[in-house]
Formats: structure tokens, sequence, C-alpha cells
């Protein structure tokens, strides 16, 4: 067995290990296991230390993957998006997972800076003091800076944890060892695409340890909601900032989590709520680019009463065609026209073309309807969600993991919201959002513009067609030159084509068959 295997295959039974000590494995089994599991849930009942007894499944979880290291803190957070691969109950657990790593010393940050900024510390910044927080892939400082005018001002230092780049790299490799053994174990879960999930892990933690791409994800954001009401993000300071180091504006305000801080600070919890639903919306719809890690730690209120997002760490992105998605589905549900809700989810081909649109759209109704008439606080996003995703085994819908990741940030904004107002109306919060989408991407002034675009196309067709009309003459007198000569080719040419032979290999015939083709085409429409 090679050593590229048998690494990850020790740290996965060390994994395993720990996982069973803490408890972890039999408190997550199904209720009827296959022989093979039921094998390993013996062994794992050997294993289990004692005393964990009325401790709950979301807290040995905890304990478990914070004892495994950052990757797998990092990948129970990444799983807690993923309920169609762990399970709603288990997602729930692990959305409680904490980071409880250790900071690292300043000197270790300082140094960390120094090499990624090329320079002493001091010659950035004025001072640095020591961690604010700390969590799997970096930690935080607060440190001033001085502005060209001779002033300071405070601002934020994100730096990577040494060393954790290395980590990571390893426990991908038994992460895809693992996905590969389940997948091979249990056929059944194939649909759920295991290897996949670990590939979007991947990105996802790439992405991550490189903190130039936080700082254009912020950068982006910006520009985007320059004009959002009641919304911003902290500006980034690109003369501190490289890979492994961050430095953006340091954000005075009240955390959305201390409720107390917010109404002694005069805020309107009830117009936060409204901003908190509406502005991810707005994003995820208008621009196709969202925070995907919108939980209470990483949004504040500063002292004018905006929402201050911060930590770009994780964000999404929908393509048209999913921004579509969501809005019809959306407006679907407000209207209730679950037929036209249901045709949506064919077109996007999230519903096979062999299910029936009718039979969808009767779930799609027994999801809605009883939402109907009830007070505004029994209605949640989150339940209709939920019951929306019960549907894609019985419809054989394939995951699509970007969607999963809105569908879950969209249920961690409903409970933001929510918090703030307890008797929030989801549907009056989000209707004038997604009107406005229907609108301008759907309504008459949208299709005026699509025909407006078709116009100019085939205006500038008309404007070629001399050119193309001659064109089509020089290939066509060119063929007719080949008919009665015969096709010629230079002789260097000749010589090439003899040369292949010489060695046995021969030019396939549909390569020049191609080749002929993209002259002709080169001709035609240079």
């Amino acid at each position: 067995m090679s050593g590229a295997v048998v690494g990850p295959l020790l740290r996965l039974a060390r994994a395993g290990f720990v996982l069973a000590r803490e408890g972890v494995l039999r408190a997550m089994a199904p209720p009827d296991p296959p022989t093979i599991g039921r094998i390993v849930l013996a062994v794992a009942a050997l294993i289990e230390r004692r005393g964990l007894k009325g401790v709950d499944r979301g807290t040995r979880v905890s304990e478990a993957l914070n004892r495994l290291g950052p990757s797998y803190v990092k990948l129970g957070q990444f799983l807690a998006t993923r309920p169609d691969v762990v399970g709603r109950d288990m997602a729930k657990d692990l959305e409680a997972l904490q980071d409880r790593v250790a900071s690292f010393p300043l000197a270790e940050s300082i140094a960390t800076i120094e090499r990624a900024l090329q320079r002493p510390w001091r010659a950035a910044f004025v001072s640095i003091g020591p961690p604010v927080a700390a969590a799997s892939i970096a930690q935080v400082h607060k440190a001033r800076v001085r502005t060209p005018d001779g002033e300071t001002r405070e601002v934020a230092v994100k730096v990577l944890r040494p060393g954790v780049e290395a980590r990571f790299r390893r426990d991908l490799d038994s992460f895809y060892l693992a996905a590969r053994l389940i997948e091979w174990l249990v056929p059944a879960v194939r649909r759920l695409r295991p290897v996949a999930v670990v590939d979007t892990l991947a990105r996802s933690v790439r992405l991550e340890m490189d903190l130039r791409l936080e700082a254009a994800a912020l950068s982006e954001m910006a520009e985007n909601s320059r004009n959002d009401p009641g919304f911003r993000v902290p500006g980034v300071d690109w003369e501190r900032t490289a890979k492994p180091v961050l430095t953006l504006e340091w954000v005075d305000g009240v955390k959305v989590s201390n409720l107390a801080g917010i109404e002694a600070a005069g805020h309107d919890r009830i117009a936060l709520s409204k901003t908190v639903m509406q502005s991810f919306l707005r994003h995820a719809m208008r621009d196709g680019f969202f925070h995907a890690d919108m939980h209470q730690g990483n949004l504040f209120v500063d002292p004018d009463g905006l929402l201050v997002a911060v930590d770009f760490g994780i964000t999404g992105r929908l393509n048209p065609a999913e921004r579509r998605f969501l809005a019809e589905i959306l407006f679907g549900f407000i209207r209730r026209d679950y037929l036209r809700t249901a045709e949506v989810h064919f077109e996007a081909g999230y519903v096979p073309p062999e299910q029936e649109v009718e039979v969808f759209a009767q779930a799609l109704r027994a999801i809605g309807e009883p939402l109907r008439d009830r007070p505004a606080r029994e209605i949640s996003m989150a339940h209709l969600l939920n019951q929306l995703f019960e549907y894609t085994e019985v419809f054989d819908m394939k995951t699509q993991p970007r969607l999963i990741l809105l569908q879950k940030t969209m249920v961690v904004v409903e409970g933001v919201a929510r918090t703030l107002d307890p008797d929030l109306d989801i549907w009056t919060a989000s209707e004038p959002v997604v009107r406005e989408w229907i609108e301008r991407n759907l309504g008459p002034g949208a299709k005026l513009g699509e025909l407006a675009g078709s116009a100019g196309a085939v205006g500038g067709l008309v404007m070629r067609l001399p050119a193309l009309a001659e064109r089509v003459e020089t290939v066509s007198a060119g063929l007719a030159d080949m008919t009665r000569h015969g096709f010629r080719l230079d002789e260097e040419t000749a010589r090439a084509i003899g040369r292949e032979e010489g060695r046995g290999r021969r030019l396939p015939t549909w390569i020049g068959a191609l080749a002929l083709a993209a002259i002709a085409l080169k001709l035609l429409f240079g």
C-alpha cells in the first residue's frame, strides 16, 4: 500500500477513534444500519468513554471535532450547511459548533505580517494589540495606523494561523479517502456525491486561506451595495493586505446578538430585522453574490444605525438562471401559484423531466397552503425550505450545492431577523425585493430590452452582409478551383505529412475535414 494512502488511512483511523471515544458514532447512528454499520457501532461501544450519559449529541460532536483540530472544526461548520448530506438534525447540532481554538502568540502574528508586507511592522502600523478573536483558520487583532494627514485610526488585522495550510492539505487527503470509501461501501449515498462535497469544501478552504480574496469579496460587496438602504461593509486597507494578512476598518458597533445594547443605543429593532432579510435577498437576486455566513456574530449595528457585515470568508454566487429560479420560487409561494413554481423547478433542471409537473405542483401546494392565514410569527421560511428539501428524494432531485448553501443561508438570515423582531412577516418583508427583481428582469421593460438587444444583433448582421457575401464569393471561387485542379499543398506541408506517414502515424481523415471546415468558417465569418 502506497504512502499516499497509508497516511490518510491512519489519520482516518485516529479520527474514527476520537469520534467513537466521544460517543459521536453511536449518537448519530441511523435506526436500522446495515451489517457493516452494526459491526462498527459494536466496536464503538467498547471504545466509548464513560460519563457521556445525558450529554447531548451536539456537545459530543463539538468536543470531538475540536479535539481533532481546525480542519475537522471547519469540516463540521461546512457540513452544517449541507443538511442534504448529514440530515437536518445533525446539521442543527453542527450549527452550534464553535471554534474553541487557542490564540497564537502576538509575536507569531507580527512575524507573519512582516513577511507578508516585506517591511518591519512598525513601518505599517502604529501599534498592534493582542488577539481579540481566534478561530480555526485565523485570528484578529486590533491595531492603529497613521493616515496621510498625520492622524491615527483603528483597524482590524486578520492573520492566518501559522502552518494551517499544510495541516488542511493533509486532512483534506483523509476527507477524500473517506468520501471514496463511502461511495464504494454505500451505493445509496452516491446520489449525494460525497467526493463532490469534499471538492466544495476544498475550494472553500483554498479561498479562505488567501485573505486577498476575502478583501476582494468585501470590495465587491461594497461596490454592489453602495446605494443600499441601511447596509454597508467595512472598507479594506489594501496597502496592509496580503495573502496571509487582511487589514480593514475597525467597526465600532453593537453586535446584532446584543439586543439590550441595540435598544440602549436607540436603534430600531423592527427596521433592522427587515434590513437583514431584504439585504440578503437583494444581494442574492440582484447581484448573484451574497454573504453566506450571516450569523449574529458577523453582523454589527454602527452608531448611525446601519447594519455592517463582516467576515467574508464564505460567500455564495448564483448565475442568472439560479437567480431567476430563486425569485420565481419565492414569488410563486407569495402568490400561491404552485403550478408556475413547479414549472420553474423543471425549467431549471432541478427535477428530472420524467417526473410530472402537476404532481410536483401538488407537493408544493402541500407545503404552501398550511401557511395561509397563519399569524406572521408562525410562518417560517426555514420550515418551508426544510419541507421542500424532504421532497428531493421523492422526486429524485439531484443535489445542487450552490442552492443548498443559499437555502442554509436563508434559514440563518431568517433566524437573525426573527431574533430582532419575533413578529416579522417574512413574506411581507421579502415581497418588495422579489417584486422589484421580477419587474426588472421578467417584466415588460425587460422584454423590451431583450428585443432591443435582438434588434441590435440583427442590425449588426445586416451591416456585415456585404462583407459576408464577398467572403462567400471568395470561398465559392476557391472551392470551384479545387474541383477543377484538385487540392494543392505547399511544399513544406507535403514534406511534413510525408514525415508523419514515415513514422507510421497517419493523420486521421477527420482532422483534415475539421481543418477545411475551420478554413471555410474563417473566410466566411473571420
